[in-house]
């Protein structure tokens, strides 16, 4: 029984190894919200910053380059003058569909928890 216990604790580890990268690469307060800005669009950095309310073109630089770090973004350079630089939404992006709906969908189910039981 112990070895059983002890194999399971060790999936239990790895899946939790998994959850925290994942958590890690969508968390926080904005990169949801620029996936969102650039799925309805918005292409380049000041049209971005303007659909997102309170987001600071420091925040939103830093979210970007993690976001094209994780491979949801490619960064496009267009040369003319001046110099335009665009963000766009990678397929690799559409492996979060499942996950952002299940996420919605449990949010929702909480949320109306919570207020069911005030």
């Amino acid at each position: 029984m112990s070895q059983e216990w002890g194999r399971d604790a060790v999936k239990c580890n790895a899946a939790m190894t998994s959850v925290a990268d994942a958590l890690y690469v969508i968390g926080g307060k904005w990169k949801l919200r620029v996936i969102v800005a650039l799925r309805e669009g918005y292409t380049r950095f000041n049209e971005i910053q303007r659909s997102i309310d309170g987001i600071s073109a420091r925040v939103l630089s830093a979210e970007l380059k993690e976001l094209e770090l994780n491979g949801f973004v490619k960064r496009e350079v267009i040369a003319q003058t001046p110099v335009v630089v665009e963000y766009h939404i990678t397929p690799y992006a559409d492996t979060l569909s499942d996950i952002l709906k299940a996420l919605m969908e449990w949010g929702t189910m909480h949320r109306d928890k919570l207020r069911s039981e005030r």
